[in-house]
C-alpha cells in the first residue's frame, strides 16, 4: 500500500509495509490498515478521539492495544462506513484484532479470550406484519 496519510498537525504517515483487515459488526465495515509505529490512529482521516467522542468508544478503541501489552507500539489508519458509532467502533475494533494476527499468531489465545477476533453476528430483528415491531404486538383490546 502506497498511501501517505496527511495528519492535521502536518506529519505523514507512510502505510507502504502494513498489513490490511477488514471488520464487520452490525451493518459497519472498517477497512483498516496497521503497521508498526508510534501509536496514532486515524479513523475516517481525522484522529479517534475526534471521530469518537464518547468515553466508551474511545476504551473499547485502545482496549485491543493494552490486552496485547502495546498501546503505543501501531499505527492504525481506518475507513469506516456504515450504521451508527457504536457499530462501528465494533468493526474498527474487529479489524485491528485480525489485522494485529497478522503481525503476531502468538497473539491469537489473548485475543480470542475477549473476543475479539469473532464477527459479532448480532443485528437489528426486522419487523414483522402484524406487530408493532419485531416481536412486540398492538394492544389487545376485548371490546
Amino acid at each position: 500500500m502506497n498511501e501517505v496519510v496527511e495528519n492535521n498537525d502536518n506529519s505523514k504517515i507512510s502505510f507502504k509495509d502494513s498489513k490490511y483487515a477488514t471488520g464487520r459488526r452490525k451493518t459497519s465495515i472498517a477497512k483498516v490498515w496497521l503497521k508498526k509505529g508510534s501509536g496514532k490512529i486515524l479513523i475516517n482521516g481525522k484522529k479517534y478521539d475526534n471521530y469518537f467522542t464518547r468515553d466508551t468508544h474511545k476504551m473499547k478503541l485502545l482496549r485491543t492495544f493494552e490486552i496485547i501489552n502495546q498501546p503505543t507500539d501501531y499505527d492504525v489508519k481506518c475507513n469506516v462506513k456504515g450504521g451508527g458509532l457504536t457499530g462501528q467502533i465494533g468493526a474498527v475494533v474487529h479489524g485491528i484484532s485480525k489485522a494485529l494476527l497478522l503481525f503476531d499468531s502468538n497473539l491469537k489465545s489473548t485475543l480470542k479470550k475477549e473476543k475479539l477476533t469473532t464477527r459479532d453476528s448480532r443485528a437489528v430483528e426486522r419487523k414483522k406484519y402484524g406487530h408493532r415491531k419485531a416481536r412486540r404486538s398492538f394492544q389487545f383490546s376485548k371490546r
